[in-house]
């Protein structure tokens, strides 16, 4: 691809994102409230909805992801799993039941799960190698100011008791937007490899993304959703309309600091900003479990959001950069179905803890395995360095 068709198709996928999760998070900070105050669901109920529906999504990101690569119909894939989120608005209108909730929410993490890895392959196969890192949080920009947008969107509805089921209907808008959008997205159907059928058997990881996603699949058994923090929010006495408002919080401070986290991590090295964004993440939910104030609670929200900007970028370089040539798709798919099994397990087990013991053990548990992670992935990413230098010297 030529220069400026790369930077628009990374544009242009960013818009998308912005679109959708403008969409999405109008709705995403209501949903936790819409269960337990409208439909008489338990934390745990929550917990059950939101780890079935992400482990259905991830079990479907290695699949999208290699037939993205074989078939190399990334596009395609993309534009199936957005417009799944017009689906999910329209079921949530008509949901009278926690079930109905389950449903609506099966269906739009379905359609991430289809999306998600194409997309990131895509963002990967259109962006200069020295910069993925920037690339990444380039689009994590975008996706963040998105879901700014539509958590304002979302404060302004409950602030003007606009209700509920309205607001679901009205969140349709962006989303068909953001779908349309995709329309000018350019695929470069030959650009890894050959256009032939790859053969997944046999291909082989080195041992340091090995590694690395076992550490990911650990630390997400700790790694519950994020409804969990609404909750607690609520719990520590927020209103409503004040949850929404953290929530906001949280997503600007990731959109802010997205593009420098993934610049940072191009020129200094993804250690430099990983292994502080996972102690940020378990030193955040500790925060939760001990501290009570208002003021700190507005701070972890920040502090959250610098640990999704550090993470998202530079993780997903990491990966696409040590993943076997052409099948870039498929680990990054294999990354975010190993991620949602952990939330499977990470929701139950935090609704089960909130319900059984109290609501600071899912954050005490979390947040040791954070720090826990934060060293492990130090010590990964510091013998691949050295490994890299030894090879070099030789």
């Amino acid at each position: 691809m030529e220069k400026k068709k790369i930077v628009s198709n990374i544009v242009l996928l960013g818009l998308v994102s912005m679109f959708i999760d403008m969409s999405t998070e109008m709705v995403y900070p209501l949903v936790p409230l819409f269960l337990t105050a409208t439909l008489g669901a338990s934390p745990a109920i929550v917990g059950v909805i939101e780890g079935i529906a992400e482990s259905i999504a991830s079990l479907l990101k290695v699949f999208s992801g290699y037939i993205g690569d074989v078939r190399h119909n990334k596009k395609r894939l993309i534009f199936a799993g957005y417009s799944a989120s017009v689906f999910y608005k329209i079921l949530l209108i008509f949901s009278t039941s926690w079930f109905g909730v389950l449903v609506a929410r099966i269906i739009d993490r379905t359609g991430k799960g289809v999306r998600t890895a194409p997309r990131d392959a895509l963002v990967a196969q259109s962006s200069d190698v020295k910069k993925l890192g920037g690339s990444f949080g380039l689009h994590k920009m975008f996706d963040m100011a998105g879901s700014s947008l539509g958590v304002i969107f979302a404060y302004i509805f409950v602030a003007d008791n606009f209700g509920f089921h309205k607001t679901f209907l009205f969140s349709i808008i962006p989303a068909v937007i953001g779908i349309l959008i995709i329309l000018a997205v350019r695929e470069d159907k030959c650009h890894d490899v050959p256009c032939e059928k790859l053969k997944l058997k046999g291909f082989k990881l080195n041992w340091d993304i090995k590694a690395y996603l076992a550490v990911i699949f650990v630390f997400c058994l700790g790694n519950s959703s994020n409804t969990f923090l609404l909750l607690k929010a609520q719990e520590k006495g927020f209103s409503a309309s004040q949850v929404i408002l953290l929530y906001l919080i949280f997503n600007i401070a990731a959109s802010a600091l997205a593009i420098p986290a993934g610049k940072f991590s191009d020129r200094f090295g993804r250690s430099k900003i990983l292994v502080p964004g996972y102690l940020i993440y378990g030193l955040v939910y500790l925060g939760f479990a001990f501290l009570s104030s208002k003021s700190a609670i507005f701070m972890l929200f920040i502090a959250y959001g610098a640990y999704n900007a550090f993470i998202s970028g530079a993780e997903r370089a990491f990966i696409a950069e040590n993943s076997p040539a052409g099948l870039k798709g498929t680990i990054l798919g294999l990354y975010g179905m190993l991620q949602g099994i952990g939330l499977l397990l990470s929701s139950i087990i935090a609704g089960l803890m909130w319900d059984n013991i109290n609501s600071n053990a899912p954050f005490l548990f979390g947040g040791i395995l954070g720090i826990v992670s934060a060293a492990t992935i130090g010590i990964i990413l510091g013998n691949s360095h050295k490994q890299k230098l030894s090879t070099q010297n030789n």
